[in-house]
């Protein structure tokens, strides 16, 4: 029998500010701990990545900052709070490392990405430093290189 191939309805949640605001060296996956409510406002695309950061505290790591919309057709007895902290599920060496490199290194731990992996809701984090002003400036000016060469000889 041929298994039918499923289009993949879930969407991806995007933070296009990240990469604009951070030079993101290395990126890193990992799980969420939600409730119900929360991973159907997800799979309606209600969320936004824009302000969310990561902290590390006590060997846990949590997501905050992250707004996820109430359900509209949950009742109010199962409802979730739009922001609160969200606990990331990863390897505790791997935790471990991440937060020496914070520590040490002032490296921030940005979501890049939310999306849906096997069912289960999985975000991508970015570890970069802070871009400045003129670094903003550069990769602006890049851009529209690109576009016009692209555009010159329809790449």
């Amino acid at each position: 029998m041929h298994k039918k191939k499923t289009k993949n309805d879930h969407p991806t949640i995007d933070n296009r500010q990240a990469r604009f605001k951070y030079s993101i060296d290395e990126t890193f996956e990992a799980g969420l701990e939600l409730r119900g409510s929360e991973v159907k406002s997800i799979r309606a695309s209600q969320v936004s990545l824009k302000e969310g950061y990561v902290s590390i505290k006590k060997g846990e790591m949590f997501l905050l900052g992250v707004h996820i919309a109430p359900y509209e057709q949950a009742g109010t007895f199962n409802q979730h709070e739009p922001i609160r902290n969200i606990r990331l599920l990863m390897h505790k060496r791997e935790i471990l490392k991440l937060g020496i490199k914070i520590d040490q290194d002032r490296f921030a731990l940005v979501p890049l990405k939310m999306y849906f992996k096997g069912g289960k809701v999985k975000i991508q984090l970015g570890l970069g430093k802070g871009k400045k002003l003129h670094d903003k400036r550069e990769d602006i000016k890049q851009k529209d290189i690109e576009r016009s060469l692209r555009q010159k000889y329809k790449l």
